[in-house]
């Protein structure tokens, strides 16, 4: 069933942490973010350039989880038409007051056909935006949230669901045989507002925010050294082939994956042409065939249902990507017909 009801961006997600001391340093100390409001139970955080209240939750609870992904509608009345929506598959449904979560208006929040806890609002509290502020931003000052990475057991089902929604896909990881490891979809006009990696869901893999610059990534890697935090860092800096981005992967206190991003390109054209990579060429990952670290590919974060219990996971039935990768990954690229050269140090090959 098609939606009738209008997305415009990915727009804020709400992680559960269980340490909020911890988890504000992190963000505030080290990534830069702003904090709107703080108490003893949450903190609403956002990146520079924006003015809605916010574009994180931090909220203190007992297990790390995602509690929910926020989209941005065109209208209050959009919000009435995806709660129409939702109730007609079957799903889910809670409507919100104006004020259950802090900044937000009536909203409705549903679980998914993919199981993840899904919002959907377009009244917000505006706040001041921090554009022109360069006495207040860091040398790693970060812009704006970006996307949202899921696990999912069935890519082509989920992407079926995100495209029913108004999605279009600009890039996807397929094999010879047709199966779909990976699809990245996208509202507002970049590579993507939500990627579906193929594995045991639903989990949440990653959330994105990005930043104008890539010297604004490397400042971030030198202040998590600064702060002897840099085993926060998981993975990069480095160079995504799919959507061309400059990247860095970071995973805070409770192991929630964060990503830093930048450079990617537009996509707002109405025949912007869809990206099909092979899974075996692993400049799909890392352009400069950097190895991708095992853990990128099997740990997320939990996902809780509407009265804030974990979801329990279904298994991927078809291959997994990491089973392709794991192993292989890094200086290996796809030339049919050319055999791998050998890399000799000394008398050494």
């Amino acid at each position: 069933m098609t939606a009738s009801f209008d997305i415009i961006r990915a727009a804020y997600a709400e992680l559960i942490v269980s340490d909020l001391a911890a988890s504000r340093h992190f963000y505030v100390d080290i990534l830069g973010l702003v904090v709107t409001h703080e108490d003893d139970d949450a903190i609403y955080l956002r990146a520079f350039e924006e003015y809605l209240h916010h574009s994180l939750v931090l909220r203190r609870g007992p297990q790390p989880a995602l509690a929910a992904l926020a989209y941005r509608v065109r209208s209050q009345a959009e919000v009435t038409k995806a709660a129409t929506h939702f109730e007609s598959l079957g799903c889910p449904v809670e409507h919100r007051a104006s004020g259950a979560t802090r900044g937000i208006g009536e909203a409705v929040r549903v679980i998914d056909p993919l199981g993840f806890p899904i919002e959907f609002f377009y009244d917000a509290e505006h706040v001041e935006r921090y554009t022109r502020r360069y006495d207040l931003q860091g040398t790693g000052a970060i812009s704006r949230l970006d996307h949202f990475n899921i696990l999912t057991p069935d890519v082509p089902a989920a992407q079926a669901h995100y495209e029913s929604l108004g999605f279009k896909v600009s890039e996807d990881i397929q094999d010879d045989a047709g199966t779909v490891y990976a699809s990245w979809l996208y509202r507002k006009a970049t590579v993507h507002d939500i990627a579906l990696t193929g594995g045991d869901g639903p989990r949440l893999h990653h959330i994105a925010f990005a930043t104008h610059e890539r010297n604004q990534i490397v400042n971030i890697c030198d202040t998590l050294g600064a702060h002897r935090r840099s085993d926060h860092i998981e993975r990069g800096p480095g160079r995504h082939g799919v959507s061309n981005a400059f990247y860095l992967y970071l995973r805070d206190p409770d192991g929630h994956r964060i990503e830093i991003y930048t450079h990617d390109y537009y996509t707002g054209d109405p025949d912007n042409p869809t990206l099909t990579w092979d899974v075996h060429d692993n400049q799909r990952r890392d352009w400069w065939g950097n190895p991708v670290v095992p853990s990128w590919y099997s740990e997320a974060s939990t996902v809780l249902d509407l009265d804030g219990r974990p979801k329990p996971l279904v298994e991927r039935v078809e291959a997994q990507e990491a089973a392709v990768t794991i192993g292989a990954d890094g200086f290996s690229y796809t030339r049919e017909g050319e055999a791998m050269p050998e890399y000799k140090l000394g008398n050494q090959v």
